[in-house]
């Protein structure tokens, strides 16, 4: 069984920073995605980034310059570095996780299709 479990969120006022860790279990498969989606009240999920197996990273727009994902492979962690926050950013922000081949692959639209995911930690930006 597949467990994912968030930590990091906090409160912060905007312009700050903070990084968020996600640790990842009961993977049998070498070949998974990873990756960090958000909701807020009053709206839709978004996906933020993504890595896969090969180091390749995507993005949402809305995150570019401010937003770095980072993968350690050997110990199945994942952290979003967040910088330059603003009161837009604040959600639950949740990991994601899939195999590889199971999911597409290329925008971080996908992440909301994944199959494993931790229940959220919180980021609270203030203007």
């Amino acid at each position: 069984q597949v467990h994912v479990a968030e930590s990091g969120g906090g409160s912060v006022q905007a312009g700050g920073s903070l990084r968020l860790s996600c640790k990842v279990s009961g993977l049998v498969y070498s070949g998974y995605v990873m990756g960090w989606l958000r909701q807020a009240p009053g709206k839709e999920r978004e996906g933020v980034a993504s890595v896969d197996s090969s180091g390749r990273t995507t993005y949402a727009d809305s995150v570019k310059g401010r937003f770095t994902i980072i993968r350690d492979f050997a110990k199945n962690i994942l952290y979003l570095e967040m910088h330059s926050l603003s009161p837009e950013d604040t959600a639950m922000y949740h990991c994601a996780a899939d195999q590889e081949l199971r999911v597409a692959y290329g925008s971080p639209e996908n992440i909301l299709d994944w199959q494993y995911w931790g229940h959220g930690t919180q980021v609270t930006v203030s203007s």
